[in-house]
């Protein structure tokens, strides 16, 4: 049984989903399903500095604050 992210309550893109700045797909994809894949994931788990407006997949998304 998949389980939410460890960072998913304090993660910008739980907040942007919300306020419906992006797709609920985001969280449904990533966030929701533990997904080892999302590269937000794996930046925080090393310690590595990364944007707020950065999606799981990588993508810088301009516009999103």
């Amino acid at each position: 049984m998949p389980k939410v992210c460890k960072w998913y309550f304090c993660c910008p893109i739980k907040y942007y989903v919300e306020s419906g700045k992006l797709e609920r797909k985001w969280i449904e994809e990533y966030c929701l399903i533990s997904n080892i894949d999302c590269v937000r994931y794996e930046m925080e788990e090393n310690g590595i500095e990364h944007p707020d407006n950065m999606l799981p997949n990588g993508e810088i998304r301009e516009g999103l604050r």
